[in-house]
């Protein structure tokens, strides 16, 4: 799909899998299981350790060096990488492979400089494990009103002798908060701003009640409604629904319980999901 000027190839379902791919910029958010189309992302901005956003992460590495690419880069939240060392450790060992791969920490303050003036910032998602999100901002430069009067050519002999000619100016283009309580659209304003916001939303009513998603570390479709306005983005992408939610039903439920204005500008992440839920209930028998 694309949404807000961004395609984005994406799986999302609680519990089970979430990755979130930006093929344009070389990069998904989380690696869930691993989709095949993730293998060919040389950058992974992960968020959080559970399995079903980092289980497939070892897979990703070996598979890349099985086709022979280029050694991936993680990005990895601080309080995880000295266990996703060790893991890859006990892997390579296991496997006998080398799993070549770089591993970045980083954390909120942090700005990791993705190249062509795109810059990602993480910042604190609470969850009931340490997680963050990321912020992807986009780099502009625009001539000093100042200077409006000059030709080109001007312009070029005056940078020539060394003079800034242009102001530059960030622009949230897109923010994942991974799994989140709801409050991350209060605390970050990258959240409520991006151009294109990916917010999980895994419980749309009362067979979970709020007080349960809030254990659970989940957004509730309750929460986001009393947040509505606030978000001011272009586009909002949900994911991470419940399995217990088929596709029509989900759309069903935002139809009837988003207001225009918001429903408007949601589109809810189905892709992948009717394999995914019917796998997951073979499973559970």
């Amino acid at each position: 799909m694309r949404l807000a000027g961004h395609l984005v190839h994406a799986v999302s379902i609680g519990g089970i899998e979430t990755c979130i791919e930006l093929p344009g910029l070389d990069l998904c958010f989380d690696i869930g299981r691993c989709p095949h189309s993730a293998i060919r992302r040389s950058r992974v901005l992960l968020t959080h350790a559970h399995m079903d956003h980092m289980g497939g992460i070892a897979y990703h590495a070996a598979t890349r060096d099985l086709y022979k690419i280029k050694p991936p880069t993680w990005y990895v939240p601080r309080e995880n990488e000295a266990d996703l060392r060790a893991l890859l450790d006990v892997w390579r060992r296991l496997d006998q492979s080398d799993f070549p791969v770089n591993v970045v920490p980083c954390g909120p303050g942090d700005r990791v400089d993705l190249g062509k003036g795109w810059v990602a910032t993480p910042f604190r998602s609470p969850h009931r494990v340490a997680c963050q999100g990321y912020a992807l901002r986009k780099q502009r430069h625009r001539l000093k009103p100042e200077l409006a009067h000059l030709d080109q050519r001007g312009i070029r002999e005056l940078r020539a002798t060394g003079v800034e000619v242009s102001n530059t100016t960030e622009v949230v283009e897109f923010a994942f908060t991974g799994d989140a309580l709801p409050e991350v659209i209060e605390r970050e304003e990258a959240v409520r701003t991006a151009r294109l916001l990916v917010i999980e939303c895994t419980f749309l009513d009362g067979r979970v009640p709020v007080a349960k998603a809030r254990e659970s570390g989940h957004v509730h479709l309750d929460q986001l409604l009393e947040r509505g306005e606030l978000l001011q983005n272009e586009s909002i992408l949900l994911t991470h629904f419940s399995a217990r939610y088929g596709d029509r039903e989900i759309v069903e439920i935002l139809d009837r319980r988003l207001p225009g204005h918001l429903r408007q500008r949601v589109t809810p992440l189905l892709a992948g999901r009717k394999e995914l839920a019917d796998a997951a209930r073979v499973e559970r028998g």
